[in-house]
């Protein structure tokens, strides 16, 4: 059973990151339950997606993951990653953006909300941890838009040989096809040029 939560805020796209991921497991003949809790999410709360698979064929009865049991947790935004770190598995692999957005609330408070102290928190809090230059990888493609394909790809390709193995399970063409039938045909090309970068620069970004 392979367990994967995808953290994020409203309009960031981590129901479509999840609803790609479900369809490669199932392309895959895996028995996958998928789930969503939003917060608000309109109003840029948070969105966390449950993606749960089995990848060795068994069934899976309940769509939500347990805290604790994460094999991956892939977060949009590092607030997030925060929120989520408690549904981390002991030996879990956490992916989180590089980039801070801060909420609403923050931002009419005028209180400072930068990534970098969350970052380094997650880097001793986490089991193993990856923090993606996302904007790096999106402007090199062409838009932030693709930032939520961008994580989920870092992921995927990060995940092989920590606790599981989701790229010998999944790889970049897999994502890309599943992409394609989820995605409306304008916004194929440049989504597949996310997935190709993130795979492209996996092994240049170290785990801790």
């Amino acid at each position: 059973m392979l367990n994967v939560l995808i953290a994020g805020i409203g309009g960031q796209g981590s129901v479509l990151a999840a609803k790609i991921l479900a369809a490669a497991a199932q392309a895959r003949g895996w028995k996958v339950r998928t789930a969503e809790t939003i917060g608000m999410a309109q109003r840029g709360g948070n969105v966390t997606s449950h993606v749960r698979m089995g990848d060795a064929g068994e069934e899976v009865h309940a769509p939500l993951i347990a805290r604790g049991t994460a094999d991956c947790v892939i977060a949009l935004e590092a607030g997030e990653a925060v929120r989520a770190l408690p549904y981390l598995a002991p030996d879990g692999l956490l992916v989180c953006a590089q980039t801070a957005i801060p909420s609403v609330e923050t931002t009419l408070s005028g209180a400072l909300y930068e990534a970098e102290p969350l970052l380094a928190y997650l880097a001793d809090a986490a089991p193993h941890f990856l923090a993606v230059d996302e904007a790096a990888i999106c402007d090199a493609v062409g838009s932030r838009k693709v930032a939520n394909l961008v994580m989920l790809a870092s992921a995927v390709a990060a995940s092989h040989g920590v606790s599981f193995g989701l790229r010998d399970a999944i790889g970049a063409e897999e994502l890309e096809r599943a992409m394609e039938a989820c995605v409306k045909p304008a916004f194929v090309a440049m989504n597949r040029a996310a997935i190709e970068e993130a795979f492209a620069r996996a092994g240049a970004q170290p785990i801790s």
